[in-house]
């Protein structure tokens, strides 16, 4: 992380006040000296996969088209209301935080995420119905998110591999995110988000996908009632995917971290040039890139 966007002079104040936000730590040393179970930590986690996209887009301001679609993975959603300029970047990083410490405050010992690959969504549902838990996200081509308890997620995997499940992964997130377990931290955010000053229509002109239903964010009251509950209800990613290519997109950019979600987009449409920020070996080739695909 921050390879390209570490020294980008635009994002310098967001690497700052993310500083600040992990009690003095640099994010670029956080994330090269910390052993990994601190960087899975719930509120460290967030405000590291919400600083990337937020510096990315700052650096990347002048090649970024009006207009364009933004959508927006689990907390990557409030950082798109933030790379989209609907908040500013800064309070978008002190919302992840106090997101992080709702969920947090309203997460159960032993609950967690798993990742299954194979079985169909009713067979998942069906899972998660016979053991307490529920999908978390739904990714295409039969990948689900699911959280739980530990003792449900246990019985989901055993049964996901007697399936034939193609991949079952026990993910290293302490919280059950996107399901009903977090119902209070939901409420909590919402009340949090009444005080960040917003604007909308964005100034961008850019299109925000609303994750737990793929639907354009139309107002800010509504918008923000569906990002609060997004927390305890499932993402429908693969929907948001669909959503974009109906609306006419060119080209996807993954401006966080990692490359997973740019991955995804051929489950959806194979055509559609898709790459992520760690694909490139400096910011000039992301904006010759976005320059083609993007409309820039």
């Amino acid at each position: 992380m921050f390879a390209l966007t570490g020294n980008a002079p635009e994002a310098a104040d967001l690497f700052a006040h993310a500083a600040l936000l992990l009690g003095g730590r640099d994010p670029r040393d956080f994330v090269r000296d910390e052993p990994e179970e601190a960087l899975h930590r719930n509120r460290a986690g967030q405000i590291l996969c919400t600083l990337q996209p937020l510096a990315a887009a700052c650096a990347l301001a002048d090649v970024i088209p009006r207009g364009v679609i933004i959508a927006g993975y689990s907390v990557g959603e409030v950082a798109a209301w933030g790379v989209g300029g609907v908040f500013d970047a800064t309070a978008t990083l002190d919302l992840v935080a106090r997101r992080a410490e709702a969920m947090d405050a309203a997460t159960r010992a032993g609950d967690g995420l798993i990742f299954v690959r194979g079985p169909s969504r009713d067979e998942v549902g069906r899972l998660c119905e016979r053991h307490g838990a529920a999908i978390a996200i739904v990714n295409p081509g039969d990948a689900f998110v699911i959280g739980g308890g530990r003792e449900a997620l246990s019985g989901i995997a055993a049964d996901a591999r007697a399936m034939h499940g193609a991949r079952i992964v026990a993910l290293p997130v302490e919280v059950a995110s996107h399901t009903k377990r977090l119902a209070a931290a939901s409420a909590g955010f919402r009340e949090t988000l009444r005080l960040v000053p917003a604007v909308f229509p964005p100034r961008t002109g850019a299109r925000i996908l609303s994750g737990i239903d793929a639907a354009p964010v139309v107002s800010l009251e509504s918008g923000l009632d569906k990002l609060a509950a997004q927390i305890s209800q499932t993402v429908q990613w693969a929907d948001c995917l669909q959503a974009c290519v109906e609306a006419g997109a060119t080209g996807f950019l993954e401006l966080g971290p990692g490359h997973a979600l740019s991955r995804m987009v051929a489950e959806i449409e194979p055509g559609l040039p898709a790459r992520s920020l760690e694909d490139f070996r400096s910011l000039q080739g992301v904006r010759a890139w976005a320059a083609r695909h993007l409309g820039a």
